[in-house]
Order: C-alpha cells, then sequence, then structure tokens
C-alpha cells in the first residue's frame, strides 16, 4: 500500500546530513570499563613490581616468585591487559549508526559473534517512538524501545542506547519529511527548519 501523499514543501528524498553513531549506554558498558580498570591496576603492579626495589615483597612476589609458576607474571599481564582492551572494543561496536542511506543495527550474538542489519529509508514502512515522560522542564525520557516495521512485514526493535532521546528526534525528523508513517512522538519537534519540514503541517501517521 502506496504511503500517503504530503503537501507541497515535502521532501520524500530527505537524507540526514552526515553519519552518526548511537553506542551502549553507560550501564551496559560498565562490566568491561570495570574489568579494564582491574586490568590496568594488576598490570600496573606487575610492572612496578619488576622495577620494585629487590628488597621489597612486592619485587620477590612479582620477579622471585616467578619460578614456581607455570606462566610469568609479565606474559599474565599482557594477557589481561590486551583482553580488557579487546572486551571495550569489542563492546563498542554495538549500538545504532544513522545514515544517510538508512538505519544499520550492529548486535553481538552469542559468543560474541557480531552481526550487522541495514535497512534503507525506503524499506521502513512505520517508526514507533515509545511513551516519553517528562518531568517539568526536564528533557523527555523515552519508557521502552524504538520500533521499525519494515516493508517485509516484520519489525525489529533498536536496543537501548546512550541518547535514546537524540536517536528518537532523529527518526522522527526522518519519518515525517520522508512521510513514513510515525506512531507516537518525543515531542521534541515543533520545529523541523532543519529538515525542511512544517510539523505543524506533517500528521503523526
Amino acid at each position: 500500500m502506496a504511503r500517503p501523499s504530503r503537501p507541497p514543501g515535502f521532501d520524500m528524498t530527505y537524507r540526514p546530513d552526515s553519519t552518526v553513531s548511537f553506542g551502549p549506554p553507560l550501564k551496559e558498558r560498565l562490566p568491561w570499563l570495570a574489568y579494564l580498570a582491574f586490568a590496568l591496576i594488576i598490570s600496573g603492579a606487575i610492572v612496578y613490581g619488576q622495577h620494585a626495589p629487590t628488597n621489597s615483597w612486592l619485587f620477590k612476589y612479582v620477579v622471585e616468585d616467578d619460578r614456581h609458576r607455570i606462566m610469568p607474571a609479565s606474559v599474565c599481564a599482557i594477557i589481561l591487559f590486551c583482553s580488557a582492551i579487546a572486551g571495550v572494543l569489542r563492546d563498542q561496536m554495538r549500538g545504532v549508526v544513522v545514515n544517510p542511506e538508512g538505519i544499520v543495527l550492529r548486535e553481538l550474538l552469542s559468543f560474541g559473534v557480531p552481526r550487522v542489519r541495514r535497512w534503507s529509508w525506503s524499506q521502513i514502512d512505520k517508526v514507533r517512538i515509545p511513551k516519553t515522560d517528562q518531568k517539568g522542564q526536564e528533557l523527555p525520557v523515552l519508557r521502552g524501545s524504538i520500533g521499525l516495521d519494515l516493508w517485509d512485514g516484520t519489525s525489529a526493535l533498536l536496543p537501548p542506547v546512550s541518547n535514546m532521546l537524540e536517536l528518537a528526534m532523529m527518526l522522527e525528523r526522518v519519518a515525517l519529511a520522508r512521510a513514513i508513517p510515525l506512531e507516537g512522538t518525543t515531542g521534541m519537534l515543533d520545529d523541523l527548519q532543519a529538515a525542511g519540514v512544517d510539523s505543524k503541517r506533517a500528521p503523526a501517521a
């Protein structure tokens, strides 16, 4: 079914000017950041112990006791540090990317297997914005996940990101400009001059 036409002035080929990446929220990154901090502390202690005075307990533990270990302390520090860096970088691979061509969803499946899904703007039949809560003069907070209804009859939920409101506003702006049906609103797009859209003339669906 064809989308309803828009009045003159709506640009059906509107696209964002640049690529914007939305990473996972901080609370989901904390475990890996804590592991990185732990790795830095342990690695730093091992490096310091190798250069500490020979009569100190740290030197004896790190250097002299190495002869009783299967793996030297220096090798353990390298492995620990590299695994922490790799974990943080892999965690950063998750998220949502909005570019001029469409949306890219980056996920990590079981055992850390990455998966990338791409949808062009023409493949999106509806954008669903969750309900928002707003108290006083504070910015609204989205309660739920942003959903996409796709051209093949399937749907997808975008994962939580570090700035859900900005992502929702960007998708809302694109939906209004390209005549993509929109369910829900952030309530933040009273002026869509940046998108070339008059929001007063743009119905929500």
